[in-house]
């Protein structure tokens, strides 16, 4: 299906390859992928994908080579103008491409503990423009009363940042000198990188995030995702096996085009 909006994020800027994956704060079963898409249209605010992943129907919104408008906007379909953000235009347009994936799913409520219907072909289609199968920033936190990710990137990807080589060290301090930091990042006398540096080298790395994960954004989707069963690889490698699409939305959705 194809739901197009008249405004896009503009050119892309380049970069590592990434995919952000959104919650739009309404449960499968509330709302149609056409209606959910017009409507993020309509509030010129699209990501690239709805998808609603218990009836694995699918909306494209804009072509993958631009940039989509949905980071730093409100992560969900309930938006009124004085909740509007400041929307971060240079995070949208980060990336030979980066994708926006809207899925109708809570926060609160891991879209990754149902079915997954159509989550190998978006993956397919995620693999033909080269985002690689990584989470830089580890598992998303989970969601906390109020609507805040809890933990971000600060607690979630420092595990994986370490073994990237973004940085580490001993201590409490946070500072910005040369430090012993490993990997290029400098850190003050005896401290840890901050969420905001940690968060940003991860984001350079490219591949697969949470919308909580990005850098200068407030939101609180998707959760406490399985990122294994959604990328289709388990902690050691094994394949996951999900469901494939149903007739009669496979025809909709397949291919999905530029």
């Amino acid at each position: 299906m194809r739901v197009r909006a008249e405004a896009d994020g503009g050119a892309l800027g380049g970069g590592a390859p990434r995919v952000v994956w959104l919650t739009l704060g309404s449960p499968a079963n509330s709302v149609s992928v056409q209606s959910a898409a017009q409507r993020l249209v309509a509030e010129h605010r699209p990501c690239h994908l709805v998808w609603n992943p218990v009836t694995g129907e699918l909306a494209q919104l804009i072509s993958v080579l631009r940039a989509g408008r949905a980071l730093g906007a409100p992560d969900r379909l309930d938006w009124t103008p004085v909740r509007i953000h400041r929307r971060p235009e240079n995070v949208n347009a980060e990336g030979r491409v980066c994708v926006q994936i809207g899925v109708l799913a809570l926060p609160a409520e891991p879209f990754t503990n149902g079915p997954l219907i159509g989550v190998e072909a978006i993956m397919s289609w995620l693999d033909s423009w080269g985002v690689p199968r990584r989470w830089p920033g580890g598992q998303p936190g989970g969601w906390a009363e109020g609507g805040r990710a809890e933990g971000g990137w600060a607690e979630g990807g420092r595990a994986a940042a370490a073994r990237a080589g973004v940085g580490s060290g001993a201590g409490t301090g946070v500072g910005t000198g040369a430090g012993t930091g490993v990997g290029g990042i400098g850190i003050g006398s005896g401290g840890a990188v901050g969420g905001a540096e940690g968060s940003r080298a991860a984001w350079a790395r490219g591949g697969h995030f949470g919308a909580s994960q990005v850098p200068g954004c407030a939101h609180a989707g998707p959760g406490a995702i399985d990122i294994h069963r959604l990328t289709g690889s388990g902690p050691h490698g094994r394949a996951i096996r999900t469901r494939e699409l149903p007739t009669p939305f496979a025809a909709a959705a397949l291919p999905i085009p530029a």
